[in-house]
């Protein structure tokens, strides 16, 4: 059998980037051992869940290239659901409870006052059912436990290696509230049988569901997946990245210029023992995955690292790659327009600033208006290459005696308007003799 995998995310918000890694590492995995990845939205939640959050989480998938084969949703499965909880309530796994939330949480402070564990006492189990009835009469409505068998339930963990939990220090888990809604678990694994998964990988933070899950598997009569939980993603400043920081978003990542590349190479090796680099196709990070190579403490997300990673992106992508988006930004000037400013770019929006100053018109910074006039009469006719502005600017040097940043500083302002930027042997050319003309004489060209 093929592998098979899941990211599950709930419309409930847009995704950032602790859920784009989980995602990551099942679209990767499944590239390695060429299997499937299907995209299984979790909208049991009627109340939070929006088409809207739908919509943007396939944008932010597809805007990162990770291509799923499949799409479910859980709201279109309830019939699914309602099967398998007869057929648990037929097993005998799958009993009413009454406690009201406040005495469920009154035994739990008993419990812990005792200093036993807070551990569902089964109270449910023992009642008659002329008890139950009088519950019901007075309006009472029962939610649902799944029973659980007091074992040893044991998993060999993609990421953590062999694990293993004591069923009977676990409460029975209610899979069906008293309303009728579902929680996490059942639809959960109905939906991981009925779509054939074969691996689960999600944050650790799920570890203390898998061994009621494991049994649930067992109790609708399928073999559990294998399960992998990989470290959790933090922010700067240690704390769980939310969905409510719309700073970390992809959506909003992708609206501040950051490449799908950058975001993908970064959350794929963040908390690994892999350098920290950019990767130039999501391919190129396939050889590499490696459960092993991740760390059991929680990787922090720095956004300035982010940063830095998807200007070193930029830097070393060739023309082809960028040349569609270019031209949509109204950015003309072809290859060698890139290859000058590229190692200035920090966000490939940035390219608009540099082709103004190409095309102008630019207001120059006359820092020396007497060498700049020197320098334009200096200047040789056309055409230009690479090699005009060395040639030029020794003749200037010797012309006006100036050298180092004496020299070199009132030419960049002139013709530039600006400090610092790309080299100015790959620029001139660009420019052209007319505009550089025009502005080493203090004119707007």
């Amino acid at each position: 059998m093929s592998a098979r995998v899941r990211f599950a995310p709930s419309p409930t918000g847009r995704l950032h980037a602790g859920n784009i890694r989980t995602a990551l590492f099942n679209f990767l995995f499944a590239r390695k051992v060429g299997g499937d990845f299907v995209l299984r939205l979790d909208d049991t939640d009627q109340e939070r869940s929006t088409e809207e959050f739908a919509d943007g989480i396939r944008e932010d998938l597809a805007w990162l290239g990770l291509a799923w084969a499949q799409e479910v949703r859980q709201s279109d499965r309830f019939a699914r659901y309602a099967a398998a909880v007869e057929r648990l309530k037929t097993a005998g796994r799958l009993y009413p409870a009454y406690e009201t939330p406040e005495e469920l949480e009154l035994k739990r402070k008993r419990q812990l006052a005792r200093g036993n564990p807070p551990v569902y006492d089964r109270a449910a189990l023992k009642l008659t059912a002329d008890e139950r009835a009088k519950l019901e009469a007075e309006g009472r409505k029962p939610h649902w436990r799944f029973k659980l068998e007091p074992r040893d339930v044991v998993w060999q963990d993609l990421v953590r290696g062999p694990q293993h939990v004591d069923a009977a220090s676990l409460s029975d888990p209610v899979l069906v509230r008293a309303d009728g809604t579902y929680l996490y678990t059942l639809p959960s694994v109905v939906d991981d049988i009925d779509l054939g998964i074969t691996h689960v990988i999600r944050g650790e933070d799920h570890v203390a569901n898998t061994a009621p899950q494991i049994q649930l598997f067992e109790a609708l009569g399928a073999e559990p997946p294998a399960f992998g939980h990989h470290n959790l993603l933090v922010g700067v400043d240690g704390q769980a990245l939310s969905k409510r920081d719309r700073a970390l978003s992809i959506e909003a990542l992708r609206e501040e210029g950051i490449e799908p590349l950058a975001i993908a190479s970064y959350a794929a090796i963040l908390g690994t023992s892999d350098a920290i680099a950019s990767h130039a196709s999501l391919a190129d990070l396939v050889p590499s995955f490696d459960f092993s190579k991740l760390s059991r403490a929680p990787a922090r997300f720095d956004p300035h690292e982010l940063r830095l990673l998807n200007a070193k992106l930029l830097h070393m992508l060739p023309f082809e790659v960028v040349a569609e988006r270019l031209s949509a930004m109204g950015v003309e000037g072809g290859a060698k327009f890139w290859d000058a400013v590229r190692g200035n770019l920090d966000v490939l929006a940035d390219t608009k600033l540099w082709w103004h100053i190409v095309e102008g018109p630019v207001e120059p910074v006359m820092e020396d208006a007497k060498l700049c006039r020197e320098a334009a009469a200096l200047l040789p006719p056309e055409p230009w290459d690479e090699t005009t502005w060395s040639a030029w600017s020794s003749a200037v040097k010797q012309a006006t005696g100036a050298k180092g940043k004496a020299l070199f500083s009132p030419l960049r302002l002139a013709l530039t308007g600006r400090e610092h930027g790309p080299e100015l042997k790959l620029l001139l050319p660009l420019i052209g003799r007319a505009r550089a003309v025009a502005r080493l004489e203090g004119k707007r060209a």
